[in-house]
């Protein structure tokens, strides 16, 4: 039995897009035991993988950042006699990791730091999406079926807090789900301008519920306090897991280029990402069915960082200004009239 590890210690949503390339390499190593090394904020959704037989959590800005810390850890990892390793993730850290672990099989990407930790390199494809990336990794040769469905199990308990959140709020109808938030500025759509489309939904006699983490919460509460009736936030009242399990109640989610974006995928809802200082074409756009994005792809300045910036870098935040609600609420129509 191959022992697997794999390690991917990125943000949220890319943890998200690596579901796929675990499903695939379980296809493909069925009698194998696949575990995860995670940070502490996104153990969640691989512990939610069936796919996955253990998580393994580095806490790299806490006690495992020292170098006695990170020796402790990797001598206790080595202890599980691992026979591969795949790694997504590209620090110079990881490369050390895979090092000291002393694993003969060990697979990276081409442009990972310290790429010779690695015994086989694989292309790192920028014109790729990032799902395409993890199967290349795993050399999962694919054509047109690359677009796999990240699955999560939804508890039951889970299940019961979500339908008692309908109950209490006392849905009636057709909801949209709306992400305004995003740890980056540049990629935050304007919330004047998200006040718009929540006004679209509410004249189309939808329930808005705007959704994010305990740091969106003055953004989503400030939204919802604009309007009368049918619009909750419900910023930091849910995991990530219990996020994905109530999109599943949505009709529709409206994101900026960030997590909830891939939390929609998971729940197999239509998507729509607002793209602003970013661009689609980075390789994290939704790709379900039913899912598009917007985005100004002609100016000068887009995409002026990979991540995104605390300002804008001249000062004109014209990627996000200049994409006029109208232009957002077209997409939404188009989307909701293919969909019904």
């Amino acid at each position: 039995m191959e022992k697997i590890l794999v390690i991917q210690t990125a943000f949220i949503g890319d943890a998200i897009l690596t579901l796929p390339m675990i499903q695939k390499l379980k296809f493909i190593l069925p009698d194998s035991k696949i575990d995860i090394l995670a940070i502490p904020s996104t153990a969640e959704i691989f512990s939610a993988s069936p796919y996955v037989s253990s998580t393994i959590i580095i806490d790299k800005r806490g006690k495992h950042k020292s170098i006695s810390g990170l020796f402790n850890f990797i001598k206790e990892l080595k202890k599980n006699n691992y026979t591969r390793i795949y790694s997504p993730h590209r620090s110079l850290r990881t490369s050390f990791i895979v090092i000291m672990l002393g694993v003969k099989e060990t697979y990276g990407f081409s442009n990972s730091s310290f790429k010779y930790a690695y015994k086989y390199l694989r292309e790192y494809i920028p014109l790729h999406h990032e799902v395409q990336r993890n199967l290349d990794l795993i050399g999962y040769v694919y054509k047109d079926d690359w677009k796999i469905l990240p699955e999560v199990r939804i508890s039951e308990s889970v299940e019961k807090k979500i339908d008692s959140f309908i109950l209490e709020n006392k849905f009636d109808g057709n909801i949209a789900a709306i992400a305004p938030g995003s740890i980056w500025n540049t990629k935050r759509y304007p919330e004047i301008y998200f006040k718009d489309i929540v006004k679209y939904f509410r004249e189309n006699l939808y329930t808005v519920v705007l959704i994010g983490s305990e740091k969106d919460k003055t953004l989503c509460d400030g939204i919802a306090n604009g309007f009368k009736e049918g619009v909750v936030s419900a910023a930091g009242r849910f995991s990530i897991i219990e996020t994905i399990g109530f999109l599943k109640k949505t009709k529709i989610i409206i994101s900026n280029d960030s997590a909830p974006t891939h939390f929609g995928m998971c729940a197999n809802i239509p998507v729509l990402t607002i793209y602003c200082s970013t661009v689609p074409g980075f390789g994290f756009s939704p790709y379900n069915y039913g899912s598009s994005f917007v985005s100004l792809n002609d100016l000068n300045c887009k995409p002026c960082g990979i991540h995104g910036y605390e300002k804008c870098p001249i000062k004109t935040f014209v990627c996000g200004f200049n994409l006029k609600p109208r232009m957002v609420i077209s997409k939404i129509v188009e989307m909701i009239n293919d969909n019904v």
